[in-house]
């Protein structure tokens, strides 16, 4: 365990390292700067304004001193917003994005779980068809379109929920519904089809064979081995809903990190774009690598088979 760890230690800071690199020439690259505005500034004030902050220096020195920084832990000063840094956008923002993703998170695992449970089980029957067709529909519909017709009815029509906002948990209702349909119906699907490939088995028919209930051979056997595909898909998509969905935070004008994220590539802010994809990096490597020890957990033939590696 402790190898796979500091192999995997190593991994993630070659993986940090590669996004810093890739993100500052790519940003680096796109016309304009952080200081650029529609209305043009005198060019000593601009000059004054980009040597405070080593905009002056060449991309290699920038680079270098931006490492320096990162190994320290600072993530840098926003060149938009005044008198914040990167570090307090991040411990400011992070937390509304955390409820709300961690409750989509929640609402997917366990309804789209269930439901493919239940379809897998009356295959062919009244349940089965009505979860493929609401997860048909939960993928092909946009998450601003779903968010926009719950805001219509829940609130405006119907008066249940507040409309936008952020504060109490009736807030969170809807925000959190719609980030989850999508995920919600791909798990429904994904559940469905492994279930039904892991029923067909002829373990499980042994197991039927010798007068084994068949809710512990469901919920016992064929459930643990079926749920591999879907520790793959929650690492990336936990990943995914912490860190803030801009369209549906801009939606429900939720101060979450999604919406500064975008909001600071319009702006060309360049210390705010890097810090926030080294956070996001950082929270997707980990979360994989947090997938890679779930399966040890759930199937001990892949713990037995990493002992023997």
């Amino acid at each position: 365990m402790l190898a796979y760890l500091t192999k995997r230690m190593f991994h993630t800071i070659l993986a940090i390292w590669i996004v810093i690199t890739i993100t500052f020439i790519f940003m680096h690259a796109i016309p304009g700067g952080p200081f650029q505005r529609e209305k043009a500034i005198p060019a000593t004030i601009k000059a004054n304004i980009e040597a405070r902050y080593k905009l002056d220096q060449p991309l290699y020195l920038q680079y270098v001193d931006y490492l320096g920084n990162v190994v320290r832990g600072d993530l840098g000063p926003s060149f938009k917003y005044r008198g914040q840094t990167v570090n307090g956008i991040i411990a400011e923002r992070f937390p509304v994005s955390f409820q709300l993703g961690l409750l989509t998170f929640t609402i997917a695992i366990v309804v789209g779980i269930g439901a493919g449970i239940i379809a897998s089980i009356y295959q062919g029957r009244l349940p089965d068809y009505l979860t493929m067709f609401f997860s048909t529909i939960g993928i092909s519909v946009p998450s601003f379109i779903l968010g926009t017709l719950l805001m219509y009815f829940l609130s405006f029509r119907w008066g249940l929920l507040p409309a936008a906002m952020w504060g109490t948990p009736k807030h969170m209702i809807m925000p959190a519904i719609a980030l989850a349909g999508l995920p919600t119906a791909f798990i429904a699907r994904l559940t469905r089809s492994s279930m039904l490939d892991v029923l067909n088995q002829d373990y499980m028919r042994t197991a039927l064979a010798k007068g084994l209930p068949r809710w512990q051979i469901i919920w016992i056997h064929a459930v643990k081995n079926a749920i591999i595909p879907v520790i793959t898909y929650a690492g990336p998509l936990l990943a995914y809903v912490l860190t803030g969905s801009f369209i549906v935070e801009n939606i429900f004008a939720i101060p979450g990190l999604g919406k500064h994220f975008v909001t600071s590539i319009y702006n060309r802010d360049y210390t705010v774009i890097l810090g926030l994809t080294i956070f996001y990096s950082i929270i997707l490597i980990v979360l994989n690598m947090l997938v890679d020890l779930a399966y040890t957990l759930v199937d001990p033939r892949i713990k037995l088979i990493g002992k023997e590696e």
